[in-house]
């Protein structure tokens, strides 16, 4: 029995130490992300007219998606709206950089649309989530109230078919 538990207490120690150096690996490795999320986030001033706009543009969308959750058709619109705005950031991206000082007071639309993907198509794509969900629930729903209505016209039929 204690050769046992010495092998236990062995195997939780090894386990311990792999989970140690897991974590240690994690984060060395998660650092540089972070810091560098950090610098992008300090690189931006949130107090720009046209990113306070931007932001609020889409917290309105988002709470008009929510809000609007048992209108099917409305939010099958605002789904493919949401949609539609990622699918031109490319063009979008361009257009701004070439137009930014007439907006900003910096160039933050770079080749590469890093900026643009963050703060535009980002929250887009996560209110075009929302929005699928929901429509997963409701669909999930309309198909339970299709199968008690077809059960109970069963009923109906069978009970006829008794008198």
């Amino acid at each position: 029995m204690e050769q046992l538990r010495s092998a236990v207490e062995e195997h939780m120690d090894q386990m311990a130490d792999l989970v140690q150096k897991l974590s240690a690996e994690l984060r060395s490795g998660l650092k540089p992300a972070l810091d560098n999320f950090l610098g992008f986030f300090h690189a931006i001033n949130w107090k720009e007219p046209w990113l306070v706009g931007l932001i609020g543009s889409h917290f309105v969308l988002l709470i008009v998606a929510i809000t609007s959750r048992k209108n099917l058709n409305f939010q099958m619109f605002l789904f493919l709206l949401a949609l539609a705005g990622v699918y031109l950031a490319e063009r979008l991206n361009s257009l701004l950089g070439e137009n930014w000082k007439s907006f900003s007071t910096q160039n933050y639309f770079d080749r590469n649309g890093v900026f643009l993907s963050s703060v535009w198509s980002g929250p887009l794509l996560i209110i075009a989530i929302i929005i699928l969900i929901n429509t997963l629930f409701s669909l999930c729903r309309l198909i339970v109230r299709w199968k008690r209505a077809e059960l109970r016209h069963r009923a109906r039929l069978s009970q006829n078919k008794q008198d």
